[in-house]
């Protein structure tokens, strides 16, 4: 593709008529002429910028960022057009695709979640803006696989806390997980956790604190089973509750438990 002076308008015109010609054809990409044609785009944007070739020129300019992969720049330039032309054809397209491409950025669960979060306010943005749009469905069953890389986020931070013993932070996170994302699959197994987490820390606890944290457990028990009557945690759970009854006894009537601190 020759990149020509631009100074020459109508010599302009007719590379930008050979650009969108040829910009759909499946050999623009294998030749890599996606990146010469953000060069030229970049040129004729100037040129044409206040003319009817404006908003055409800007389409090809976003796209050509997202054919070649460069994902935060097409974001960006998707956004942009909807602001420019906010009543082209290629808005409603556009506005989603500002979304997509955020969505595919966002990272796998264990890492950062600002994108996740970025993704998910665009694709509702656009929901809200395009309610009747054929891109809605896309756009919920996206929105619902960003959710549950949040989800997993917040339930692996608190796995970790529990699994290192710091059940203050366990039990808070668990909490912040079934308060903000009260539809999740690991609902009831944060709930159980929860039970797990004051049991053990009651039982690791001194004398003086052990009552209030197996009561702790025992409510937490309760709770369990109010939202799940039948939990696959169910035996597991009563036996934490059962054994916390007993060791509250135990500590009313001797003020102490055998081979707790």
């Amino acid at each position: 593709m020759l990149f020509l002076n631009l100074s020459d308008y109508t010599a302009a015109i007719t590379t930008f008529n050979n650009l969108i010609r040829d910009f759909p054809d499946t050999r623009f990409r294998e030749e890599g002429e996606y990146t010469k044609a953000l060069g030229l785009l970049t040129q004729l944007i100037p040129v044409f910028r206040g003319t009817a070739n404006a908003e055409v020129v800007n389409y090809y300019f976003a796209m050509a960022h997202y054919k070649i992969g460069d994902y935060v720049s097409a974001s960006q330039h998707f956004t942009n057009f909807t602001i420019g032309f906010p009543r082209s054809r290629h808005t409603e397209e556009f506005l989603f695709m500002s979304a997509y491409t955020k969505y595919l950025m966002a990272p796998r669960s264990s890492l950062d979640q600002k994108t996740t979060r970025e993704a998910i306010n665009a694709f509702q943005l656009f929901v809200n803006r395009y309610p009747h749009s054929l891109r809605v469905e896309e756009a919920n069953t996206l929105i619902d696989n960003l959710r549950l890389r949040l989800v997993e986020k917040v339930y692996n931070q608190a796995m970790l806390f529990f699994n290192l013993r710091d059940y203050t932070a366990a039990i808070t996170t668990f909490n912040n997980l079934i308060r903000d994302f009260p539809d999740t699959r690991f609902r009831e197994e944060a709930l159980f956790r929860i039970v797990q987490a004051n049991f053990d820390f009651a039982t690791l606890s001194i004398v003086q604190r052990q009552k209030e944290r197996f009561n702790a457990a025992i409510a937490a028990h309760n709770r369990l089973i109010r939202h799940f009557p039948e939990s696959r945690f169910k035996a597991q759970s009563e036996r934490m509750r059962n054994q916390s009854q007993v060791n509250i006894e135990r500590l009313a009537g001797t003020g102490t438990l055998s081979e707790n601190q």
